[in-house]
């Protein structure tokens, strides 16, 4: 086995030798996209889409943050061992990630999942001007109207650690959440009870493959 070298990495410092006190900063979106990030640590508060980025790399480098070291497969067939550095880039899609948590309807966030694979694929195959590409970008876009909010984080020696998010569009609700407060879910007319039925009805496919197996096998 060979470990990448250290002379390689050019945007990182090592998180071995990365700094002995962490740094905290804010990262905010509006419909996806990040529009400020503000270093709570020392006040440095960035808002042009360039500067933020150009930041990013510095403050997540500075912290060993956004190595990787992995095999993949090219689009001829052949795999290929590619070691990389994004710092900028891991840092803003861990808040960008989080974010979506408590943004995004479960089952929205669940297909554009599958569409920034697709996404992923396509662009490293270098179709960014296909069709397909078109209809995906679009459609994440959409997914994204509602990520609006902001990400804190703790950078420290190679982690990127969340802290805290806020959001004015979040579909997380507190009271409907807790298994503590009765009548939590008034509101939206939910009970817990409720999840009874939802679980039977749920185990009948269950407990039909079990009689299968259990017949056969």
């Amino acid at each position: 086995m060979s470990p990448p070298e250290e002379s390689m990495f050019k945007m990182t410092t090592s998180p071995k030798n990365a700094p002995n006190e962490s740094e905290t900063v804010q990262i905010e979106f509006s419909k996806g996209v990040p529009v400020k990030i503000t270093n709570t640590t020392d006040g440095t508060v960035k808002t042009d889409p360039l500067d933020i980025f150009l930041y990013c790399n510095m403050i997540a480098g500075k912290h060993g943050i956004g190595r990787i070291d992995i095999v993949e497969n090219r689009f001829v067939g052949i795999k290929s061992r590619g070691v990389y550095e994004t710092p900028g880039g891991t840092l803003l899609r861990t808040a960008h990630l989080d974010l979506e948590g408590i943004c995004m309807d479960r089952e929205v966030k669940r297909i554009t999942e599958n569409l920034s694979n697709e996404f992923a694929r396509l662009c490293y195959n270098g179709f960014w001007f296909a069709p397909e590409m078109e209809l995906i970008r679009h459609s994440i876009t959409f997914g994204q109207r509602d990520v609006d909010g902001v990400v804190e984080i703790e950078l420290y020696k190679g982690n990127a650690s969340i802290t805290g998010r806020q959001s004015p569009k979040a579909l997380y609700n507190a009271d409907l959440a807790s298994m503590d407060i009765e009548g939590g879910g008034d509101a939206f007319d939910y009970n817990p009870a409720d999840a009874q039925g939802f679980i039977r009805i749920n185990a009948v496919r269950l407990k039909t493959y079990a009689a299968l197996r259990a017949k056969y096998d």
